[in-house]
């Protein structure tokens, strides 16, 4: 097999001087000559109609130059998730957003927007802007909405009552005879916390409208291409009319930002036009928390039957989930809850049934994981029961059940790569899973434990949802790489992985490649950076265009060299005859002669001779990815203190087959990030809501995120079962790291502790509550 010279390696990312030096240019960063600065009022109800705005005195006020209501803006409906463009034919998006409307549904939802020569002048006038509100009934949990009492939020919104879309149903086999003929069931219901992102950079956008009428966003989205086609629909333009692009970092996304950034983008757009100036909209971290999407809240109900060998049989997954006041991401999330959820183990006999419901809450929509955290975390704790029933190890049954090359399984492409099995193995070697059993002295205050759990995720959308990819790889005239593919860097190293996977297949080093990236001005369309798939997705592409480029470079240089193209290599930028010695290159930029004693050329002196015989080598790489499932199993040691009730993680092993790891290290990165988010999703984070539908927690300050002080110890495993559809082998890892956190984390507590909680997440006061009640 022939040996990587790029990819594989851990070459120092190409952002890092950037960024360790503080001149990487992000949308909070971004400025343009004459910029306003735009502010968004807010609604302090959960649920009213505006009756009456009167914006005379905000307009009136020194230096305020726009504002901004549903009176004076487009009204053409959106979905800010962007999923009118992802969604695939037979399927209808759910539409129900307007950039302002006259009704408001969430504490935070937005009622007008000024702008202004300064954010404390625009501040200023929010307040004169006089708003009459008439209150609406409210409702604030998923099974209450779907009430025949309960109000409508969105009236003939789709399945049923606050049902946005459609129900999402997965039949497999014969659920019915499958518990029949299981000799044990478990069968419980588990409730979700609502979880935010929060990341480093809140939502932004900078907006330009020429006199030509064109419009330019910088901003923060993940999906320049696809928000491109949203914001042309909202303003009327074709969408050769709009440039989206990131400036070019963003400062971390974990899918809030995919579309557009909480509306950041069109309520900027809409005070350029209002205004005739560039207007930058920055959102406080307030608004960050209380207006833009979070992960969805919801109950997962799970019903596990096996024989008594421990063989499953049949399972039965349910999910009830929280999309908040608008639907954004809220059929698709249903959906990967059920398919991930089913896909995990092999049971002949499986169900899921599944929806989200409206509430007058914030919106809820993708999150690190979209669905299969609550997924995993109800299932792993039903495996965990189920083997206490068999009175078999937890280990043994996952081993016995998990997913095999080539198995049947309810997902629409097959599972050719599985290295969980592996997964399993190194993450109990790491954990020390055979000292669980003998943790704990009598009569000790804190309790120590160990738990498991597995998952799978996807390496991108497709087939669910539209997901395809373009590159263009262009050979300079100096020999040097020009890729540009349209995905942004959120932070997961994209700007150095796809140059890696570009270098890799050219045989050129990396200092050989630059990249433009994340603006639709300049690259071809690319449905973003989401769903695990830049690697895996845009990475298929670019070593496509790659291909398409060296196989222009290798036919040309075999007429240069007379011999076959068939014969050439490329390695260090020289082509060269396969089996002969390196030599008989020209030196410097002038042209070269041919001849039948020249063993090679480098790749300067080639498309330089290309160039004055006017040709160029330019790669183009179209594709439709497939699907490649990775695999995860993560091990946690937690201690509980019978006093307090804090649990606290002291360990997680993290093993993960990422079928071929680009470059380890940023592999590694993306699994610790993923850990300690699945940490606070279990043990602290939740915003919860008062009784008139306020957020309660709505700062860094209240919102109990880990720091690095409550980091564990984490052992990144990376676990290499390359997959045939992947570039190099590789899958998706981004968002891998959080699946099967919190129900290693439960299981864990209840092998300390001997309680099984049902809820996350564990926080001092349900955990010193449940002891209490114990004794």
């Amino acid at each position: 097999m022939k040996k990587n010279n790029v990819v594989g390696r851990n070459v120092r990312r190409l952002d890092a001087a950037e960024k360790a030096t503080g001149t990487a240019t992000f949308s909070t960063d971004f400025y343009l000559p004459g910029m306003l600065y735009g502010k968004v009022l807010r609604s302090p109800y959960p649920h009213a109609r505006i009756i009456s705005i009167d914006t005379t005195e905000a307009e009136r006020f020194p230096g305020v130059k726009a504002v901004a209501t549903y009176q004076n803006t487009s009204r053409e409906i959106f979905n800010t998730s962007a999923t009118m463009t992802f969604t695939v034919p037979a399927l209808e998006p759910v539409l129900d957003q307007y950039i302002f409307d006259n009704i408001v549904r969430y504490v935070g939802d937005e009622v007008a927007a000024v702008a202004a020569v300064s954010e404390k002048v625009a501040e200023e006038a929010l307040k004169l802007i006089r708003v009459k509100y008439e209150e609406l009934p409210t409702v604030f949990d998923p099974l209450e909405a779907m009430e025949p009492e309960a109000p409508d939020i969105h009236p003939s919104c789709g399945a049923g009552k606050n049902i946005p879309g459609e129900v999402v149903k997965i039949p497999f086999g014969d659920v019915d005879k499958g518990f029949k003929e299981s000799d044990v069931v478990f069968e419980g219901r588990f409730k979700l916390p609502v979880q935010k992102q929060a990341q480093l950079e809140t939502q932004a956008a900078v907006a330009q409208v020429g006199v030509d009428g064109k419009i330019t966003v910088w901003s923060t989205t993940q999906t320049p291409h696809p928000s491109r086609i949203i914001l042309a629909n909202v303003f009327g333009v074709p969408e050769s009319k709009v440039r989206v692009l990131n400036p070019p970092y963003v400062g971390g996304g974990f899918g809030v930002r995919i579309g557009l950034s909480a509306k950041a983008e069109p309520i900027a757009v809409a005070l350029a036009k209002l205004a005739g100036k560039p207007v930058k909209v920055v959102y406080s971290r307030e608004e960050d928390f209380i207006a833009s999407d979070t992960r969805h809240g919801g109950y997962v109900s799970v019903k596990l039957g096996a024989k008594q060998d421990g063989t499953f049989h049949a399972m039965e997954l349910k999910g009830i989930l929280n999309t908040g006041a608008y639907c954004s991401f809220g059929c698709e999330t249903p959906g990967v809850l059920g398919a991930m959820g089913l896909a995990v183990y092999r049971v002949p006999n499986q169900s899921y049934y599944g929806h989200s419901v409206y509430t007058n809450t914030t919106p809820a929509g993708a999150m690190r994981g979209f669905g299969n955290p609550q997924a995993m975390f109800a299932i792993e704790s039903a495996v965990d029961m189920l083997a206490e029933k068999l009175e078999m190890d937890p280990l043994e049954l996952r081993l016995k059940n998990i997913m095999q090359v080539g198995d049947p399984w309810c997902l629409p492409y097959p599972c050719q790569s599985t290295g969980l099995a592996e997964c399993i193995e190194k993450g109990a070697l790491s954990i020390g899973w055979e000292k669980r059993s003998n943790l704990n002295q009598p009569g000790a205050k804190k309790l120590k434990g160990i738990g498991a759990g597995v998952g799978t995720h996807v390496s991108n959308a497709w087939p669910f949802c539209v997901d395809y990819d373009n590159a263009y790889v262009t050979v300079q005239q100096d020999g040097s790489i020009h890729l540009a593919a349209g995905v942004p860097d959120i932070g997961t190293g994209t700007s150095t992985t796809l140059p890696q996977l570009a270098a890799e297949t050219l045989g050129v080093g990396l200092g050989e490649v630059s990249l433009t990236f994340a603006d639709t001005a300049t690259t071809p369309f690319d449905i973003g950076s989401h769903a695990s798939r830049t690697c895996y997705a845009a990475g298929t592409a670019v070593v496509a265009a790659a291909n398409d480029a060296r196989r222009q470079i290798l036919e040309y240089a075999g007429d240069f060299l007379n011999v076959p193209p068939e014969r050439l290599d490329i390695k260090d930028s020289v082509i060269y005859i396969a089996g002969r010695e390196l030599g008989g290159q020209c030196a410097g930029t002038g042209v070269c002669q041919t001849g039948e004693n020249r063993n090679s050329v480098s790749l300067r002196e080639l498309a330089y001779h290309a160039h004055l015989r006017n040709k160029q080598f330019i790669g183009v790489g179209r594709i439709v990815p497939g699907n490649a499932p990775p695999w995860h199993a993560h091990f946690a040691e937690v201690e509980v203190d019978t006093e307090t009730g804090q649990v606290k993680v002291l360990k997680i092993a993290a093993a993960h087959d990422v079928g071929k790891a680009v470059n380890p290290l940023i592999v590694e990165g993306q699994i610790e990030g993923g850990v300690l988010m699945g940490v606070g999703y279990a043990t602290s984070e939740e915003i919860l809501y008062d009784a008139k539908g306020k957020q309660l927690h709505n700062s860094l300050h209240k919102y109990m995120l880990p720091t690095a002080e409550d980091a564990p110890e984490i052992d990144a495993i990376v676990v290499e079962a390359s997959d045939p559809t992947g570039p190099y082998g590789a899958k998706g890892v981004g968002e891998t790291g959080l699946v099967p956190t919190a129900g290693a984390i439960a299981n864990a507590v209840y092998n300390a502790t001997g309680i099984r909680f049902y809820e996350i997440p564990l926080t001092e006061e349900k955990v010193y509550k449940a002891l209490k009640q114990r004794i």
